[in-house]
């Protein structure tokens, strides 16, 4: 990877980090973790958040990538969130795997046996999702 993609993925993890601190305020760039990576975020008990920022879009790897890292973690739920270039963050993809929604929204048509499902969403509501699905642990994270 070169040092220019490198500074493009570190600016958009930044980018996503501060954005959901306005409901996490604990959250931060997680340190690299070797090949049992836990994602990119940390600081949001039970959520693995992996962000990428790239020209081409490799979704199905990405979101392959984002399972295995919610293994690593040991975590209940994942994010996946995609920069849309020249959009605000809040408007940057993010894709959720339809099995960790509530089962109202599970009712997708299936894009075939053995493929994980995941809809996307833009990054504030898929923001809202996990707030909704991970409750507060402390008050600090309150909803608001």
């Amino acid at each position: 990877m070169s040092t220019k993609s490198k500074q493009k993925g570190t600016t958009a993890e930044r980018e996503v980090v501060r954005y959901l601190q306005q409901w996490w305020p604990t959250a931060e760039r997680r340190a690299l973790s070797g090949n049992k990576d836990k994602g990119d975020v940390a600081g949001i008990p039970g959520v693995v958040v992996e962000v990428k920022a790239a020209q081409t879009q490799l979704l199905t790897k990405w979101q392959k990538e984002t399972a295995a890292e919610q293994a690593n973690a040991g975590a209940r739920l994942c994010m996946l969130v995609v920069k849309r270039p020249y959009k605000p963050v809040p408007v940057w993809d993010a894709y959720l795997p339809i099995g960790q929604l509530p089962v109202e929204f599970q009712h997708f048509p299936a894009a075939g046996k053995g493929h994980l499902e995941w809809v996307r969403v833009d990054l504030f509501l898929g923001a809202q999702f996990l707030r909704f699905l991970s409750p507060p642990s402390s008050p600090t994270t309150a909803w608001t």
